[in-house]
């Protein structure tokens, strides 16, 4: 990432980091070479906080998606032949360049995605540590021999790359969540094609691509397409070329994906939506509940799959926590990212915005109390803490994905497990107990493909298994589980004895 001296719209002397677009980023990344935007649309990169243009990137066209699979086609072959530890140590320089640009990473969050300090130094690590982790899925067993019922034979079950991998990324958690896949994906012997989310061109794609440049990938490898989801995204997933198709979005969006990938005879691995539960049993130590609720739904302001979208506490601890919560939320501190104690930023666009206040004026509406916030400035959403709040509200049966915690009372353990399960989502969830015992029996109960017990849902961990089902997805990601998607199991037999035949 070469230095310059000219300044952002934000007026930051861009001398740490390339954000100008005359720098490069203003390009797509096509075999190794940035291609210049030429008479392409220009997508604006907006400072959410600011609402002022930090840079503009090219706007691909079908034409460059169909070059970017030809290209990535072409290159897979020699890459997956390269042995295995050269493909581990490439990735392995990518984490550690991250390491390197972490501060001017940082910069980045703020004005791309609005993330604060907090969120853009727990995403930088998760970003490493799905890299470290890939990178050492390239040095894993191959393949494993099994046992035939036919005399003399043996069976070998040869593991190979998948082939090309097509990735959609969404703008919330840009860096970490294209990482996760991009990372094995490359270490295994796969190549990639790469659309990020329009909102988050640079951390989700382009600057992935130049720390990837920088760590010696082969030209054709990597190939980064940013663009409108609406003009190629259609094109981009149900495209010939790839075998396996990542997406990580909204249900909606990513049913049609799925739809399209399997339609062209490629594997969707699909991580949606969610409607996650933070439920306080009864007997649960209130304090440790209400700070994991208020970390769990406040964080990124709430812009996450795995937010908590509703509180489920039982009706004797209800009053406390609820105004436990209230105060927490009013001690937030909202404001721009860029500010040193903000821990509260804005919202990605108006769409966003538009979508959660729709969800709470209806739910006050409806008879929802609010508690704590409520109110919004521009792009700026207090953290608002509702009580009074029934399943059929649009804040709790809807993911609203903003600083939001509707909370709902219970009697017993299972109507908690009712109420936790009347949605169509099932990505994550937590329970809070003193009797552990009590917690997993609900957390069995859950309908959902994670629970965190005395915890809070925003848990990833780049050894562990993520993933949800119902309308939360398809597939897990992370390590083993990734590998069995990003890779294809070719049975080999050989007969090493004469055998005998019916006929």
């Amino acid at each position: 990432m070469t230095n310059t001296s000219t300044r952002s719209a934000d007026g930051r002397d861009a001398d740490e980091l390339d954000i100008a677009p005359e720098t490069g980023w203003n390009a797509l990344f096509l075999d190794g070479e940035w291609v210049p935007a030429g008479d392409r649309d220009l997508i604006d990169v907006e400072n959410p906080a600011t609402r002022t243009t930090v840079t503009t990137v090219p706007s691909a066209t079908e034409d460059d998606v169909d070059e970017a699979y030809a290209i990535a086609e072409d290159a897979q072959s020699a890459w997956g032949q390269r042995p295995p530890q050269e493909r581990a140590a490439i990735v392995s320089d990518a984490c550690a360049l991250l390491g390197e640009y972490a501060d001017d990473l940082e910069w980045l969050f703020a004005v791309e995605c609005g993330g604060v300090q907090l969120k853009a130094d727990f995403e930088t690590q998760l970003a490493q540590g799905t890299m470290e982790v890939g990178a050492g899925l390239a040095m894993r067993d191959g393949g494993r021999r099994k046992d035939s019922v036919t005399p003399g034979k043996e069976n070998l079950l040869v593991r190979e790359p998948a082939g090309v991998v097509g990735v959609i990324t969404p703008w919330n958690f840009p860096l970490y969540l294209t990482s996760r896949v991009v990372a094995p994906a490359i270490a295994l012997g796969n190549s990639v094609v790469l659309k990020p989310d329009e909102h988050t061109p640079l951390m989700g794609g382009l600057v992935l691509a130049r720390v990837f440049e920088e760590a010696g990938l082969p030209d054709g490898v990597l190939n980064v397409v940013p663009g409108y989801g609406h003009e190629i995204g259609d094109h981009f997933s149900g495209h010939s070329v790839p075998s396996v198709m990542s997406f990580t979005g909204s249900s909606e969006v990513g049913r049609g994906v799925g739809q399209r990938a399997v339609g062209a005879y490629t594997e969707p691995a699909l991580e949606l939506g969610g409607n996650n539960a933070h439920v306080v049993l009864p007997d649960a130590d209130l304090e440790r509940a209400i700070d994991a609720g208020a970390f769990g739904s406040f964080t990124h302001q709430g812009q996450e799959c795995i937010s908590i979208n509703r509180h489920v506490v039982h009706e004797s601890l209800y009053d406390e926590y609820v105004a436990g919560l209230a105060d927490r939320a009013a001690q937030l501190h909202i404001g721009d990212p860029r500010e040193e104690g903000t821990l509260v930023g804005p919202v990605i666009n108006e769409s966003q915005r538009d979508k959660i206040v729709g969800f709470l004026e209806e739910s006050v509406a409806n008879g929802a109390t609010v508690e704590a916030g409520g109110g919004h400035d521009g792009l700026f959403i207090e953290p608002t803490v509702l009580s009074g709040v029934t399943s059929d509200m649009p804040v709790a049966c809807n993911e609203h994905f903003g600083p939001v915690a509707p909370v709902i009372p219970f009697e017993t353990d299972e109507e908690a497990i009712e109420i936790v399960n009347d949605t169509e989502y099932g990505l994550s969830g937590s329970v809070h107990s003193t009797d552990v015992a009590r917690a997993r029996d609900v957390a069995d109960a859950m309908e959902t493909g994670m629970v965190h017990i005395n915890d809070q849902p925003l848990n990833d961990e780049p050894h562990v298994a993520f993933g949800g089902v119902g309308a939360s997805g398809l597939g897990r990601y992370n390590d083993e589980w990734i590998m069995d998607t990003l890779t294809t199991l070719k049975w080999i037999s050989i007969q090493r004895e004469p055998r005998e035949y019916p006929y």
